[in-house]
């Protein structure tokens, strides 16, 4: 079967064991998002994450781009944080999507940059991730705190599901600054979200310091990271999507009912909830004045992932607990 000039095999594949999906259903749901699906990837690199047999079944994540890829694909050179690189699949169109899809890409996971200008991130990715004892109500408190937060700093900002249990808060950003101006950004954001709600959100990068709250994800803006595209089908049974929605939406969500089945009748009902967001770039330097000020009272930089290399002003990347064991 060909779609979209791209050959898909075993269309009737089940993908989403849950609803009885097949792949063919997968490719049908993209085609019928394509406009704003492709509004928010197209010309970005995708990190492909694989489930050969389906949601449920064995996995695997794809950064590079394999030999016997057609020769019309669009590639580009990604980098790793230890500097390792990669030829990365760029969604320069749908039969870019598709054929990920057709090799049963069940998740694609999107860089903060364009191709084409792969020295500036132009979007802020707040991602709100659930702590142990932490619903959805909870996430949704949270995530009204945040946009109110970015609003009185003059910043605009869109929700979307992730598919799962929490929720990304994204800010289309001026081509002007690079991964690293971004994540002190959020680090910011994140410890300001902290102070002003400490019994419910806290920017603490160790699990054992955050008790029963919302965690700002800010290492999710970290140079190189990838975040959980909008608008792409979760490698879950129930064929969940990560829904751009409104932010009059949020209150009465449901996003497990968000699937491939149910999303393409949802946007023609309510439109695209993203639809202003490539219009209006926003401004990142009320956030960075913030993290200025941060440093000149004396404040570290935040921990960064295992797999970065040790950046400068970092704190010693040990647990609390155990570094108080140390030095008794």
């Amino acid at each position: 079967m060909i779609v979209e000039g791209v050959e898909i095999t075993h269309p009737e594949k089940v993908f989403f064991g849950g609803i009885g999906a097949t792949k063919l259903d997968l490719v049908r749901y993209y085609q019928a998002v394509a406009a704003p699906f492709l509004s928010t990837v197209r010309g970005r690199p995708l990190l492909l994450e694989r489930y050969p047999e389906g949601a449920g079944g064995k996995s695997f994540f794809q950064k590079r781009v394999p030999k016997s890829a057609p020769p019309w694909l669009q590639t580009t050179v990604v980098s790793t944080p230890n500097g390792t690189t990669s030829d990365a699949l760029v969604a320069a169109d749908l039969a870019h999507v598709l054929w990920a899809v057709n090799m049963g890409c069940l998740g694609f996971h999107v860089w903060p940059f364009h191709a084409a200008n792969p020295s500036v991130a132009d979007e802020l990715r707040i991602d709100l991730d659930p702590s142990p004892g932490i619903g959805f109500p909870q996430i949704q408190e949270a995530a009204f705190l945040v946009r109110d937060f970015l609003v009185s700093c003059g910043i605009t900002s869109f929700v979307k599901t992730t598919g799962s249990r929490g929720l990304h808060i994204y800010v289309r950003l001026a081509e002007r600054w690079d991964g690293y101006q971004v994540r002190a950004a959020a680090v910011a954001l994140a410890r300001e979200l902290e102070r002003r709600h400490p019994a419910l959100i806290t920017a603490q990068w160790w699990k054992e310091e955050r008790d029963t709250r919302v965690f700002v994800d800010f290492n999710q803006n970290a140079p190189h990271k990838t975040v959980f595209g909008a608008w792409c089908a979760r490698p879950r049974i129930g064929g969940q999507v990560s829904t751009p929605i409104s932010w009059d939406h949020l209150s009465t969500v449901d996003p497990d009912a968000l699937t491939i089945q149910t999303v393409p009748d949802f946007v023609a009902s309510h439109g695209d909830a993203w639809s202003a967001m490539n219009a209006s770039p926003q401004s990142l330097e009320p956030l960075l004045e913030r993290s200025e000020r941060d440093m000149a009272a004396g404040l570290m930089d935040a921990p960064w992932p295992p797999v970065y290399p040790k950046m400068p002003n970092e704190p010693p990347r040990v647990a609390p607990s155990r570094a108080r064991r140390s030095e008794a």
